[in-house]
């Protein structure tokens, strides 16, 4: 039989090489400063969205992960009336979706709460809703009892399944989540990062639900990770990197559970996956970056509500051409004020005409260069 990692002498004392680990974690930790200084001295409309664009792929890349997708618009519409955000566009979220982000916002808003049974008992329960899908046949709320056998990770037809993973007994886990919870609240001991890679490990391995506990564990990672930046603000998503990374994360974590407790492999893995997600928000928050770029270099410029409105749309990524009967569109104006409107801009040096004329005459928004602010 296959000893996992739980039935190692010692089990949960886990060991690393800082040798091994040292020079990514401090180049990671530099990299998550850098960050967070720089989405902190962002505006409060670009941050905002920052943290919408983040949170909504954050729940969207999670729920990937275990098969399941939801839709973006629900999400972004959920965290937005949760948050309390204005935005356009909001539409009614189901009671999944609801569920879902309530959650994930729970977690990170407030990191500064201890990590509690009742806690993930709250979490479990939004994760899986009372009348949901396959909801009836699970023990919600609560940790699992393994009546219908033990907790197996498994994949395959029926009839050939391949067991990857066996997590310890039910009548173990109060025991077990006592240890974890207590660990997972200290502060101090180790660097927060890889006290939030531990913590993912750790739960993980126990498997202490029916269901949704690779959720759950990333969540506490986020949980962590938001304590050791001593803000609920989340710019990058672990979760959308792991999406990415996903049979690397599966590997891993099956050699880890199976391995001894010398967990450097995982910490070292755990550290290039916080890296790469957050060089992975430059890319994500491009259109951020660059509508911030743009109003800081033109902060000493009056304009209107109507050119405020069109010159965001542009920034937003606008699609197709824009026309004067487009501006008197959507900035609901008459075809004369939406030409004031883009003269005023071009004389401004801010839009340029583009080629061509007569009715097919279009504009442009003439982009700042990166040093211009």
């Amino acid at each position: 039989m296959t000893n996992y990692i739980y039935q190692q002498p010692g089990w949960p004392k886990f060991s690393w090489s800082n040798e091994i680990i040292a020079a990514p974690l401090a180049a990671v930790r530099h990299r998550q400063g850098h960050l967070l200084g720089r989405m902190e001295s962002l505006g409060f409309p670009q941050r905002d969205e920052a943290i919408l664009q983040t949170l909504t792929l954050d729940i969207l890349k999670s729920s990937e992960i275990e098969g399941e997708m939801l839709s973006a618009e629900q999400v972004r519409s959920s965290i937005a009336r949760h948050l309390g955000m204005d935005i356009a566009g909001l539409i009614p979220a189901d009671r999944r979706v609801d569920g879902i982000v309530e959650m994930a916002l729970e977690a990170t808003q407030n990191y500064a709460k201890p990590l509690t049974a009742e806690r993930l008992f709250s979490w479990h329960s939004l994760l899986v809703p009372a009348g949901a899908h396959g909801a009836a046949t699970l023990k919600i709320g609560t940790w699992r009892d393994d009546a219908k056998g033990p907790m197996q990770v498994v994949s395959g037809a029926l009839g050939q399944e391949r067991v990857h993973y066996q997590a310890p007994p039910a009548v173990s886990l109060p025991a077990e989540m006592a240890l974890f919870l207590e660990w997972a609240n200290q502060t101090g001991g180790i660097d927060p990062v890889l006290r939030a890679a531990v913590a993912h490990l750790w739960f993980v391995t126990i498997h202490p639900f029916d269901d949704g506990n690779g959720r759950i564990a990333r969540t506490i990672a986020d949980w962590a990770l938001a304590r050791a930046e001593n803000t609920s603000r989340r710019f990058y998503s672990m979760s959308a990197q792991i999406r990415r990374e996903r049979n690397a994360y599966y590997e891993v974590l099956g050699k880890t559970q199976k391995g001894p407790l010398d967990i450097t492999e995982w910490l070292r893995w755990f550290i290039g996956c916080f890296d790469r997600a957050i060089e992975g928000t430059a890319v994500s928050l491009a259109g951020v970056f660059r509508k911030e770029q743009f109003w800081k270099t033109y902060t000493g410029i009056s304009f209107n509500d109507r050119q405020r409105l069109i010159l965001n749309k542009l920034l937003d990524g606008f699609k197709g051409k824009l026309t004067s009967t487009k501006w008197a569109t959507l900035a609901k104006c008459s075809q004369d004020t939406a030409q004031r409107d883009i003269q005023d801009l071009i004389g401004k040096n801010i839009m340029i005409k583009d080629s061509g004329g007569g009715r097919s005459t279009s504009y442009s928004l003439i982009e700042p260069a990166a040093g211009d602010n």
